[in-house]
């Protein structure tokens, strides 16, 4: 049986508000369905660290609230 992937967070930008590091569970805050929530986050690479305040990519989508995130890419840090 294959398993459907949900891609409604993969690309969008979020904001820290935990602490992102290897083995540890971070918080980002993201748009999702109108509004903004809080999902736990991982490192993408699981070795990045990610401070409060910094703004991450969402690589993945893990329903029904895990992101694994990664560094904002510079072409994005320019658009902003």
């Amino acid at each position: 049986m294959h398993k459907e992937v949900d891609r409604s967070l993969t690309g969008k930008i979020g904001r820290v508000t935990g602490r992102i590091g290897p083995g540890t569970v971070g918080e980002v805050m993201l748009p999702f369905h109108g509004g903004t929530s809080a999902f736990h986050a991982h490192p993408f690479d699981k070795s990045s660290v990610f401070n409060v305040g910094d703004e991450v990519l969402v690589i993945y989508y893990e329903p029904p609230g895990t992101v694994f995130v990664d560094d904002l890419p510079d072409v994005l840090k320019a658009a902003r």
